[in-house]
């Protein structure tokens, strides 16, 4: 589905932090940041990956983003162990922006997560309704700024 021009496809699950997360048939989270996320950031100039191996729960800082518009950190959406790490991010940060919900996946996750932690995520839906909110109140930001001028 699009968004104002942001693509969310509905068979993953999303965090209010711009992350998505898809379970493979092994059921192993693949990661990565939203369409919405990578437009917001533009440019993506470097991308500092976490270890394989590593345990991190929900919450934990999972890499650092960095574009020329700013440098975010991104968090994780699922509490499990790193399997792989996408290192051609090293190379080709630029990927996010060229394929956020393909080629420019960031991190696959072992989950050790219960099926509560997982509902704590957001469908496609409630991502693009999230999405359209946070659309409304930039644009009434920006009507508010002018009219202060």
């Amino acid at each position: 589905m699009k968004v104002n021009g942001y693509d969310i496809p509905r068979k993953l699950y999303y965090s209010r932090e711009h992350q998505w997360a898809v379970i493979d048939d092994d059921g192993n989270a693949r990661i990565g940041i939203t369409d919405y996320a990578q437009k917001m950031l533009k440019e993506i100039t470097f991308v500092y990956l976490p270890s394989k191996g590593i345990s991190v729960n929900i919450g934990d800082v999972l890499c650092v983003i960095e574009s020329i518009k700013a440098r975010i950190d991104t968090y994780v959406p699922l509490t499990g162990e790193i399997l792989k790490v996408n290192e051609e991010l090293n190379k080709k940060p630029f990927i996010i922006n060229e394929d956020p919900y393909g080629d420019g996946w960031i991190v696959t996750i072992h989950p050790s997560m219960s099926e509560t932690e997982l509902q704590r995520l957001i469908n496609a839906r409630q991502y693009a309704e999230y999405v359209k909110g946070l659309i409304r109140r930039d644009k009434d930001l920006m009507i508010h700024k002018w009219k202060r001028r």
